[in-house]
């Protein structure tokens, strides 16, 4: 994988490469989508992995019209709603032509297109597309939690 950098709802970048040897679960997000709540399951997933090397990464965006409207609004939803203090990124496209360009070579490495908010992509150590999940999948469900652990070993 090559350098990805986002910019970060609490200032600076985020640079994927500093995380480079660790598996990193990038979740676009949305604070009015009916998934919202799985906010509280990536915490606990955070919470339960990070010890170990796992990093979550959350991607707000309004690509579905359920963003708020501003970095700041969203970083305090998260922190007064669910007590989040894995890195999260400002608002950003993650499909169509203003896509970030993670998005476009997630799309074209892996042929993944996030479909609609809360879709998760596992990058493994080594900088590889491990796993994609649509929205369904929960954070600490088995499918998300064995890729993960098989990511850390």
């Amino acid at each position: 994988m090559t350098s990805f950098v986002f910019p970060s709802i609490d200032g600076g970048e985020i640079d994927l490469t500093q995380w480079r040897g660790q598996p990193v679960l990038v979740v676009n997000t949305a604070s009015r989508c009916g998934y919202t709540p799985q906010y509280e399951g990536l915490q606990t997933l955070y919470d339960t992995y990070r010890d170990q090397g796992l990093v979550v990464l959350a991607v707000p965006s309004n690509d579905f019209r359920q963003e708020l409207a501003s970095d700041e609004a969203v970083k305090d939803f998260c922190e007064v709603n669910f007590g989040l203090d894995f890195p999260m990124t400002t608002i950003t496209s993650v499909r169509g032509g203003t896509a970030h360009p993670f998005y476009k070579w997630l799309e074209t490495e892996a042929g993944f297109t996030p479909r609609w908010n809360f879709n998760k992509v596992l990058i493994a150590p080594d900088g590889s597309v491990a796993a994609t999940f649509g929205s369904n999948a929960r954070p600490m469900s088995h499918p998300v939690i064995n890729a993960i652990t098989a990511a850390l070993r």
